[in-house]
C-alpha cells in the first residue's frame, strides 16, 4: 500500500484554488507507475484492462465502496473488458490531494 493509499480524503468546502502543475506532476510520481495521467492538470484518468467483463465489473463495485467510504465520488466508465476511472474536486473543479489519494486508493483494489 502506497503512502498516499493509507490517508483519506478530505471533504472540500470550495474556496482553495486546484493544485498546480508543479504539485500535481510530484503527487503523480507517487502513484503505481505511469499510468495515471493528468489531464489538462484538471482530471486524474486511468484505464483499468481486464479478460472480461465480470473482473472489471468487480472492481467498479470495489472502487465503489471506497467512494461511499471517502466521500469522494469518480467518475467510473465500465466496459467489456475495460474500466476508466476519472478523478477531479467537483466544487473546485480541478484537483486537490484527495483525488491522488482517492486514485492510489483504487490501484490497490485492483
Amino acid at each position: 500500500m502506497s503512502e498516499l493509499a493509507k490517508k483519506h480524503c478530505i471533504p472540500c468546502k470550495g474556496g482553495i484554488p486546484p493544485l498546480e502543475a508543479p504539485a500535481i506532476a510530484e503527487l503523480l510520481e507517487q502513484l503505481e507507475g505511469d499510468s495515471w495521467q493528468a489531464v489538462d492538470n484538471h482530471h486524474l484518468a486511468k484505464t483499468y484492462t481486464f479478460p472480461d467483463f465480470a473482473q472489471g465489473l468487480a472492481l467498479v463495485n470495489k472502487i465503489g465502496a471506497i467512494a461511499e467510504e471517502e466521500g469522494h465520488h469518480p467518475d467510473i466508465f465500465l466496459a467489456w473488458g475495460r474500466v476508466r476511472v476519472e478523478i477531479f474536486t467537483h466544487k473546485i473543479d480541478g484537483l486537490t490531494l484527495s483525488d491522488f489519494v482517492l486514485a492510489a486508493k483504487c490501484d490497490d483494489v485492483a
